[in-house]
């Protein structure tokens, strides 16, 4: 059993009627997969509010209707422009034997003791990665552990994370998720001191030729 539940009925209503099932306080939808027949269902507007907020959609859902029960993921939520509220959800309803493609979200934790020292900033990558897997091994988030880039230059790469051998990474492996990298101030600085090395050098270079020139 998934650790979400959301109780749905046999919608009716299609087209222009799904505006007054919404002024009643439902929410249509849809559960598909490809062991399921399509049903057009409809949900308690509260109940799929929360429910959505909670498990998001990386998380599996038990759409029960009429005694059945399909563990699905909220593949797409359909929200009005202006207030934001939602107009209709499709569930895909998952095969327990079978791997899915999903997108985690990344999430970054602790901070680099280069960034608590105020010796370098943290700069990131994409904000989540495409995963396939069984059900079964779902997750709703990668953590990062950003304490364990103790240096200028550390980085996170793809190839970095573990995800066990059930699981495939549909993204670069080479692509930075995270790294340590000097302040704008301190590279501005740097750049400064090239710089004027530079000209020392070439100021030295026109006094030794005017030397020559003189001898």
């Amino acid at each position: 059993m998934a650790e979400f539940q959301l109780a749905a009925e046999l919608r009716q209503a299609r087209g222009r009627r799904n505006r007054q099932l919404r002024r009643d306080g439902f929410v249509p939808g849809i559960v598909y997969g490809p062991s399921t027949a399509p049903l057009s269902v409809q949900f308690p507007y509260r109940a799929i509010e929360v429910t959505l907020m909670d498990a998001g959609g990386t998380n599996l859902i038990d759409i029960m209707v009429n005694g059945d029960t399909y563990p699905s993921l909220a593949r797409e939520v359909q929200r009005d422009v202006v207030r934001g509220d939602i107009l209709h959800v499709d569930f895909l309803a998952v095969d327990e034997s079978q791997r899915i493609r999903v997108e985690v979200p990344i999430v970054m934790e602790g901070t680099s003791p280069v960034v608590a020292a105020r010796e370098g900033i943290l700069i990131t990558g994409r904000s989540s990665l495409t995963l396939e897997v069984f059900p079964s091994d779902i997750r709703d988030r990668i953590i990062i552990d950003l304490t364990k880039l103790t240096e200028m230059g550390a980085e996170v790469l793809v190839r970095d994370l573990t995800f066990g051998e059930n699981v495939t990474v549909h993204n670069d492996p080479n692509e930075m998720l995270a790294k340590i990298v000097q302040p704008a101030a301190a590279r501005a600085d740097a750049d400064l001191d090239d710089e004027s090395e530079e000209v020392e050098d070439a100021e030295g270079e026109d006094e030794t030729a005017e030397e020559t020139d003189a001898e």
